[in-house]
């Protein structure tokens, strides 16, 4: 049986190797020695407020017509200062740590038997250790249901210092944290950390309150220390929050006082949620038994040899299904998760939008938990009064326009130069929406489809109707201005451009499915004939002299040959516009684009869009080849949360919380009508089983069970509905079972058996 937990028999020196707990709003990072240990604690929304807030999109819908005549005429980095109305760069404000609970046992002893273990099955991360034949044990998670964290230590005599305060790396001297103890009645203490930020920025401030509750001993307050002496037990409930004015302690001590200082009872109330939604899914490549009890350090080892290791995938694919159900809750995983240990995260630590949130999301649903999409939904919802004001500013246009950035507050496109002219990116909110759309194929939700869903996909389909007016010689709609993210034409003449293939296919997909969903719910129906009629004359994708898929399907406009991001491969992945399958000439040019593409910098969030496209496109190669990027090139923490670049350069979530769905789409693909079983197969997985997989048919892959070596694909399907089905395995020994029609009842289980080629290799 697959093993849900992780451990270490190490302490962790440094905050990037803290093990991980959170609830969707809080996070915890439990790191340092036993006898100084410290629990830094994060909020979803602490972010350190900057000019931004007052910043607007540029105003330049009256330079649209001029800005589109000097990109046609080849003069586009005149065009990209006159669409930028001169600004500088601006950055979202950026996320930050709140505040550090300090344990410091005064009367320190042995450290033996170490061991610290964070279980995925509840959140919980317990630190244990011995004295001779004395115990301690320390264990902390962050409540789903009571939104409070948790943490209790037990041992024969507890002696320990504990406080708060914002003692963390990178503090601007500006933010001032204030920190107080109070001892009460009964054995408890509060405990109080305020932050404060500089005047007239919004925001005012962020505060943590700690209750302690000490059993068989006393606790005594001495300046902002609470002293706790002779105890067994101790247990410490806090609570955070921001607020526009300077925060007090009592609300949250008040709320704190009503909450039982009971760890297993509250522990019990967090682990019916979160147990529920973690165990949906699992993976079992058949791992020895020995190699899943490896600790964080021995997996890390094992994947450095640059192999792909069976142990350290299955670990991977759980502990990433762990950290994003922890990150998912107010809000969706920011680029650090919810987890950070120092001030100045990079890129402001917030949501990037061209690649990275959607890239976090991906397995959310396929991988049994769509509620997380409440989150996603909310961050999205929050701001599509501000992507309206984006279209009316910029283009003079209705509907919508996506910032290519946001720090989860507003959605306002702000973040842009003459350099970076992220007004001309078009895709953005057909990119940003489509998880949702796939949240809707997934689940069938026709509510959310009817009451929020088609709403947005409406406003798309309305910007591009207004904005898409000039057209080509052939009748085509030319895409000026056009950008793709975030890669410009080699000749060096500006970034901007003509025709970007993410903005065709965005254009596209967002014109057909509006007017799909619209049919389907019997509303818009000349709205729905006009944008059908918009998308037949969108300009068709373009393939180089090379063979390649182009960046962009306008003549003399030729990609970089190296570079982190491969929109351009927005059709293959998460499109389903090109497949090997119904376009394989396109399926062709991709893989070449695919492959002749560089890596630059071998940054997470590149890698992992090529492994996904390389699944798409039948690849398993190529997809191993760039998961081995990630896993081979020290890229994980002993937390196994993952880094950006190699060599640990950068906390970042992209690659932990993305995996999962890169392990799904190698071995499951689906689109409506179509499953297909181990769609890209590397041979390190010649058998295994995948269970609670969501497929976009609208049908449960309950069960995938495969084992190459004797030639026998198994799978078990339910559909809410009654439909029937294409069953696809390229591997199936006869003609007849590689694509085979197969009738669904509804909500009845059906289970289908393959007779595989040895091996696994993939047949036409």
């Amino acid at each position: 049986m697959a093993v849900h937990r992780i451990h270490d028999d190490q302490p962790a020196s440094r905050w990037e190797d803290a093990f991980l707990s959170g609830n969707g709003e809080y996070g915890i990072m439990v790191f340092g020695h036993p006898h100084r240990e410290r629990i830094v604690h994060n909020h979803h929304r602490y972010v350190l407020p900057n000019s931004s807030g007052g910043m607007r999109p540029p105003a330049v819908a009256d330079r649209l017509e001029h800005v589109r005549d000097l990109i046609l005429a080849g003069e586009r980095e005149q065009a990209q200062r006159q669409f930028s109305d001169g600004r500088p760069m601006a950055w979202t404000q950026s996320f930050h740590p709140g505040h550090v609970l300090h344990l410091d046992t005064t009367t320190a002893g042995r450290v033996e038997h170490y061991r610290r273990v964070t279980d995925f099955t509840n959140g919980e991360v317990r630190v244990t250790w011995s004295d001779g034949d004395q115990q301690w044990v320390r264990r902390a998670f962050v409540s789903r249901t009571d939104a409070v964290t948790v943490i209790e230590i037990t041992a024969p005599r507890l002696d320990v210092d504990v406080r708060l305060s914002g003692d963390l790396p990178g503090r601007p001297p500006e933010v001032t944290v204030t920190t107080s103890a109070e001892a009460i009645e009964g054995g408890e203490a509060s405990l109080a950390a305020v932050g404060v930020y500089p005047l007239g920025q919004g925001a005012a401030g962020f505060i943590g309150v700690t209750r302690v509750v000490v059993t068989g001993g006393q606790v005594a307050a001495n300046d902002d220390v609470a002293c706790v002496r002779g105890a067994t037990r101790m247990v410490l409930l806090t609570r955070m929050d921001r607020s526009a004015i300077v925060p007090r302690a009592d609300a949250l001590q008040t709320a704190l006082a009503e909450l039982p200082a009971d760890y297993d009872l509250l522990l019990a109330r967090h682990a019916a949620v979160h147990s529920e939604l973690y165990a949906r899914a699992e993976l079992d490549l058949c791992v020895p038994e020995n190699d899943r009890h490896l600790s964080a350090g021995e997996l890390i080892a094992r994947a450095a040899t640059g192999e792909l290791d069976i142990a350290v995938v299955e670990a991977m694919f759980h502990s990433g299904r762990y950290l994003l159900l922890s990150s998912c809750g107010v809000l969706p995983p920011r680029l650090t998760g919810l987890w950070l240990g120092a001030w100045g995260a990079a890129w402001s630590g917030d949501y990037t939008t061209d690649a990275n949130l959607n890239l976090q999301m991906a397995g959310t649903v396929s991988t049994g938990m769509p509620e997380l999409m409440a989150g996603y939904t909310a961050l999205i919802g929050g701001q599509i009064d501000d992507w309206r004001a984006n279209a009316r500013a910029i283009y003079g246009a209705r509907g919508v326009l996506a910032p290519s950035r946001t720090d989860g507050e507003h959605g306002l496109l702000f973040h842009l130069d003459d350099e970076w002219p992220w007004p001309m990116w078009l895709a953005g909110a057909d990119w940003l929406l489509f998880p949702l759309y796939e949240y809707w194929q997934m689940t069938g939700n026709d509510d959310f489809l009817a009451g929020t869903l088609a709403p947005w996909l409406i406003e798309v389909a309305t910007f591009f109707e207004d904005v898409l007016t000039r057209e080509d010689g052939d009748g085509h709609v030319v895409i000026v201005p056009s950008y793709s993210p975030e890669v410009g034409p080699r000749d060096g003449r500006g970034v901007a451009g003509v025709n970007a293939t993410m903005d065709i296919a965005a254009a596209r997909h967002a014109l057909i499915t509006s007017a799909d969903a619209c049919s389907r719910l019997d509303i818009e129906h000349a709205a729905t004939r006009r944008w059908r009629a918009l998308a037949e004359r969108l300009p068709p994708y373009r393939v180089d002299d090379g063979g390649a898929l182009a960046e962009w399907a306008w003549p003399g406009l030729e990609t970089s040959g190296d570079h982190r991001h491969v929109s351009h491969l927005y059709p293959v992945w998460p499109l389903h516009d090109i497949t090997p399958d119904d376009t394989p000439d396109l399926a062709a040019a991709a893989h070449r684009a695919l492959l002749r593409r560089g890596d630059e910098n071998f940054s997470a969030h590149g890698s992992l869009h090529r492994a996904l496209c390389a699944a798409r496109l039948k690849d398993g190669e190529t997809a191993k080849a760039n998961l081995l990027k990630i896993l081979g090139r020290n890229m994980v923490f002993r937390s196994l949360m993952t880094s950006h670049n190699p060599d640990l350069e950068v906390y970042n979530a992209d690659a932990a919380h993305c995996l999962p769905a890169v392990i799904v789409e190698m071995l499951v693909d689906s689109r409506p009508g179509i499953v297909e079983l181990l769609p890209a197969l590397p041979p390190e997985w010649n058998r295994g089983s995948l269970r609670g997989v969501a497929t976009r048919a609208g049908v449960a892959l309950d069960e995938l069970r495969w084992d190459l070596r004797d030639g026998t694909v198994r799978a078990v399907l339910t559909s809410v509905q009654e439909q029937s089905i294409t069953l696809v395995c390229r591997s199936a020994q006869a003609a007849a079972d590689r694509r085979q029609v197969l009738h669904l009842p509804p909500r009845t289980p059906v289970t289908i058996t393959i007779r595989a080629s040895q091996g696994g290799s993939a047949q036409g």
